[in-house]
């Protein structure tokens, strides 16, 4: 069965929840009738004597036009919905105190938790089937047009933080699947999110790898490249980069005590530096989670730094505040 035809199935099953989707079979009739018009113009720019003109392929008003407008809007559209389904689902495993009590109560009358490991599967395949719809349209437009401004527009994509195999929360789900498919608690077998989804630690580094069909491979070093170490109270920018929480406030000039929500709107990433990165920081709390249980000693090793330096930023932003007050 031909992917287009894989795909429509797929989102057609998914139409009761009104899912966004990338207009795949759309975008194609776009190239077609763009092929078509790049021959007739090849034609007559033959019959004028102007090859070169003709076989340029920056120059293309259907698609400057048309084809990346409708792909970026959907994409936005794809990752946005993708982001905020995780979040709300994470946000009920999360979830502490009577909020917890309540949800617990609640599955056992509703059976909610098959639901909820259900839900995390379904997204999974949501997010996989929609990264390999968009980069096998990008790979047919670079086909039509001899270019490689399909590539292009990836690594644009990247950058504008809608390549949804970037996203953090993905990260999140994928760790959210191995404590699920780990901890005690759940002792009766979890659903598969993913095939072969683990921590892998070579020397004493950790990351996220994890096989998705189509070839495609995730890999996500969990190496702060501020400190060197591993991530500690996990946070990633929105450029998918992730930093220990205390890096992150460093390289933003902001105290812990007052936050990544303080840091400068056009502050840049320390690796990529892209800029504008550090409003909508996501924190890890599932990553956070499994990284606290399969690096304990090292673990309880930076806790204990951390509480020191907050202590110490908390003392010093006190003296500053009174200080202020003061007219010191």
């Amino acid at each position: 069965m031909k992917f287009c035809k894989k795909y429509e199935e797929y989102m057609q099953g998914q139409d009761q929840k009104k899912l966004p989707r990338v207009g795949f079979k759309k975008l194609k009739k776009i190239l077609k009738k763009c092929r078509i018009d790049l021959q007739t113009h090849n034609n007559k720019m033959v019959l004028h004597h102007h090859d070169d003109s003709a076989n340029c392929p920056h120059h293309c008003p259907v698609c400057d036009g048309t084809f990346f407008p409708s792909l970026l809007k959907e994409m936005s559209a794809v990752v946005g919905c993708f982001n905020e389904r995780v979040q709300k689902l994470l946000a009920q495993h999360m979830a502490s105190g009577f909020r917890k009590c309540f949800i617990w109560f609640k599955d056992k009358l509703q059976g909610n938790h098959v639901a909820l490991t259900q839900e995390g599967k379904d997204l999974v395949m949501y997010a996989i089937i929609n990264a390999i719809a968009m980069r096998k349209i990008l790979k047919k437009y670079d086909k039509i047009h001899y270019s490689n401004q399909g590539q292009a527009f990836k690594s644009q994509a990247q950058s504008m933080h809608i390549e949804i195999l970037q996203s953090p929360w993905l990260c999140e789900l994928m760790a959210f699947h191995i404590n699920l498919r780990e901890t005690k608690d759940h002792k009766r077998k979890a659903s598969v999110f993913f095939e072969g989804c683990s921590l892998v630690i070579n020397d004493d580094k950790p990351s996220l790898s994890c096989e998705l069909f189509d070839s495609i491979k995730l890999d996500i070093d969990l190496t702060c490249s501020i400190c060197l170490d591993t991530v500690f109270d996990p946070v990633a920018l929105t450029c998918g980069h992730i930093f220990c929480y205390i890096c992150a406030c460093k390289a933003a000039s902001v105290t812990i005590v007052d936050g990544l929500d303080t840091a400068d709107p056009k502050g840049k990433c320390p690796l990529c530096r892209n800029d504008g990165v550090f409003e909508g920081a996501v924190h890890m709390d599932e990553l956070n989670i499994l990284l606290s249980r399969c690096c304990h000693k090292y673990w309880e090793e930076r806790l204990q730094i951390e509480r020191v330096e907050r202590i110490q930023q908390a003392k010093e932003h006190w003296q500053a505040q009174c200080q202020a007050f003061m007219g010191v």
